[in-house]
């Protein structure tokens, strides 16, 4: 199983926003035992979006897709997405029965008479068109609904309303995968030694345990920590607790000085 992100605005690309949702998906998904195996950024570019679902799709991956699904010129990725795929463009009657339940609570809670079928309003159920055979995904913010598609997962750009629509993804069709297979992650801090010193112990230990990953994160250190390398080892519990053991015992044989993180 691969989780993958698709993050979606020229707002993130050129400064003007912070991206908030690749460290928020990545907290959704190790709260359940999951993680994230990528992440793409894209710009509104109607060509490109269509081109990158067109490959994911392709692929078994599960995705998450956040922004473009509004109404607004700048949003392309509800036809893109139906593009990738080769359908049309369909109006979908609960997602527009949604809309117009929406539009009549604003009016009401404005005190105001609502004409749905203004302009204003009938554009705004273009955020019901999806691809066709598309499943809505509820909107617990304002009741206007993202969809999926082929495990895509599409939401709006804001997280106030994409976080509980990913989270009701999860836990509505992933559950079954919570926590299969518990994981654990251990460091050690490497004191004054060179990554390049530290290559071949990396080495051995992943050909030794197939389920673990070895990382080192090098600092060239600050006014209160020394130079050093977070190095470490994560993957399948019961080897990863093996592969620790054994990479503090190939240090202390290197005769290098390191400390638990």
């Amino acid at each position: 199983m691969t989780i993958g992100l698709i993050i979606i605005g020229d707002e993130i690309l050129s400064g003007r926003r912070v991206d908030q949702h690749f460290p928020k998906v990545v907290q959704l998904l190790a709260a359940r035992g999951l993680q994230l195996n990528w992440a793409e950024v894209l710009a509104d570019d109607p060509e490109r979006i269509t081109a990158t679902l067109k490959r994911t799709f392709a692929s078994d991956d599960i995705v998450f897709c956040c922004g473009g699904i509004g109404a607004t010129p700048d949003d392309h990725t509800r036809l893109a997405a139906a593009n990738a795929l080769g359908l049309p463009l369909v109006m979908h009657e609960q997602g527009k029965i949604n809309i117009q339940q929406r539009i009549l609570q604003m009016g009401r809670d404005a005190g105001q008479e609502v004409d749905l079928n203004s302009a204003e309003n009938l554009h705004r159920l273009k955020m019901a068109e999806f691809a066709q055979g598309a499943a809505l995904i509820p909107n617990p913010y304002n009741n206007i609904a993202g969809f999926s598609l082929h495990k895509h997962y599409f939401v709006p750009g804001f997280p106030v309303m994409a976080w509980p629509m990913i989270e009701w993804v999860l836990d509505h069709n992933y559950a079954d995968l919570f926590n299969r297979e518990p994981r654990l992650e251990q460091s050690v801090l490497v004191y004054e030694t060179a990554e390049s010193a530290l290559t071949p112990l990396m080495v051995e230990l992943e050909a030794q345990f197939p389920r673990v990953k070895v990382f080192s994160l090098p600092s060239v250190g600050d006014a209160n920590t020394r130079r050093h390398i977070e190095l470490g080892v994560k993957g399948e519990a019961v080897q990863t607790a093996t592969a620790f053991i054994q990479l503090c015992a190939e240090l202390k044989k290197l005769r290098v000085e390191f400390s638990n993180t």
